[in-house]
């Protein structure tokens, strides 16, 4: 007669303790690894995420929290880049369903930001709470042409107002508002100093849509555009004030195809 003990062993889906303690160990090494996984596997996923135009380096800490340096490219194969002063923080924490993202930036962002992230089959979910913040213009010089030939100078105050962006069946859609207001903007191709102050705001739609307006100043910027075939396509037009026109020559000769007084701006 069989004894009790191999008889139990025997019985389909009857852990024995060698088998339970491997499991056991499994189970919390994968524990470990997901709370303990180091922030450059995040800093990994920037860069391919952002084709290559957003980059994090020098990360410390954890997914979950750490900080590193941001820093903005051309783009593959650029050798433009501009590393945002100050470092980068970030708390990443499970929610029911979804995550809370906050990020602080030692230069821009007195507040933080924060936002909510829920994940969905085949997509994504992310509200983006009010706030405002304040980022130099020269950063912007790191994306390449044209902006490494503007040299932009000025500030960038951005701010959000019930913005959520969806991703889902390979399309993105927007609702609430972005806004960007480039204030005492200047250039390296200008002699006027400031140029001029703008503002740029994405507005929710089928396709988000974009405007841009003067808000005061020599150089004169209007347009619009709306994000299609997976880019944002944006036509807008530059013009002189009556006295400015010898001062932003340069920068109009650059900036778009010049029609008589105009620069005509394509983008996408």
């Amino acid at each position: 007669m069989s004894k009790p003990a191999t008889v139990l062993a025997a019985v389909p889906g009857t852990a024995t303790p060698w088998t339970a303690t491997v499991l056991g160990a499994v189970a919390g090494l994968c524990v470990v690894l997901l709370v303990c996984a180091p922030a450059r596997w995040l800093a990994a996923q920037v860069g391919p995420f952002s084709e290559g135009r957003l980059r994090l380096s020098d990360a410390q800490g954890t997914v979950w929290s750490g900080s590193g340096q941001l820093s903005l490219h051309g783009g593959e194969g650029s050798k433009d880049a501009s590393v945002l002063p100050g470092r980068v923080h970030w708390s990443l924490r499970p929610v029911w369903g979804a995550l809370d993202l906050a990020v602080r930036a030692d230069c821009c962002t007195p507040d933080g930001l924060q936002a909510r992230i829920e994940p969905s089959w085949g997509g994504a979910r992310v509200h983006l709470a009010d706030r405002h913040s304040h980022w130099s213009a020269q950063w912007l010089a790191g994306l390449g042409t044209p902006w490494n030939t503007i040299r932009p100078e000025g500030q960038l105050l951005l701010q959000s107002t019930g913005f959520v962006v969806q991703w889902a069946a390979g399309l993105w859609t927007w609702q609430g508002v972005v806004q960007i207001d480039a204030l005492d903007m200047a250039s390296r191709l200008s002699t006027l100093r400031p140029m001029g102050s703008y503002r740029l705001r994405l507005q929710d739609g089928p396709s988000g849509q974009l405007q841009l307006s003067t808000l005061q100043g020599g150089l004169q910027l209007q347009g619009s555009g709306q994000w299609t075939g997976g880019k944002w396509r944006f036509e807008g037009e530059a013009s002189a004030a009556p006295d400015r026109e010898e001062a932003l020559a340069n920068l109009l000769n650059i900036i778009g195809q010049r029609k008589g007084a105009r620069s005509i701006i394509k983008l996408g």
